[in-house]
């Protein structure tokens, strides 16, 4: 059995202006002019403290470290994602894992590694995307970032898959890219007749 964040699927799941120096999470760095320059990347690395996470009645959580200013994704919309899943601060699968790796040459592991995750949102009850991760993107707008704590029985529940054990909770850092309506629609009950 593959280790994947989405069931049954084939997939590798600031610039501040400001006059004084400033350090965030004790990473900053200046330019000539005093401005400090810090990256998603440090933020993202930054540990939030949970109580600044909303909490959502089925136990999701979730903290936008940047709200998005494009299309929203509702029920039905086929999103793209990047996303990094972590269990106890560990990575366990991103959607730019085959980053420098593979037997391909270097265009090819880098067009590997820049694929987002598409899938449709409120689809989750095909068994085909974690259903907190389904949950966890509906609402957010493209062009944000958001970071999600997943309760078990939005993840993997009590069953666990492979390095996961059952009941773990894990920690999903997500960015909308793209939004557009599903081609698919509702799905449509066929009679034979």
């Amino acid at each position: 059995m593959e280790l994947s964040l989405f069931h049954h699927q084939h997939h590798p799941m600031m610039f501040l202006n400001c006059p004084i120096s400033l350090t965030i999470c004790g990473v900053y760095a200046c330019d000539v002019a005093g401005a400090v320059s810090t990256s998603r990347r440090a933020l993202r690395g930054a540990k939030i403290p949970e109580s600044d996470y909303t909490t959502l009645p089925n136990g999701l959580k979730y903290y936008d470290l940047k709200v998005g200013n494009g299309a929203e994704a509702k029920k039905g919309s086929r999103v793209a994602i990047h996303y990094v899943a972590k269990w106890k601060g560990i990575t366990f699968m991103t959607s730019r894992q085959g980053m420098g790796v593979g037997g391909g040459t270097a265009d090819e592991n880098m067009l590997e590694s820049l694929q987002p995750y598409g899938f449709d949102v409120g689809q989750s009850e095909r068994g085909t995307v974690l259903k907190g991760l389904d949950l966890g993107v509906e609402g957010m707008r493209v062009g944000g970032q958001r970071l999600l704590i997943v309760p078990p029985e939005l993840a993997y529940g009590s069953k666990g898959v492979q390095e996961i054990p059952p009941n773990s909770t894990i920690e999903l850092d997500i960015e909308l890219l793209s939004i557009k309506q599903s081609p698919f629609g509702t799905p449509v009950k066929i009679v034979e007749g």
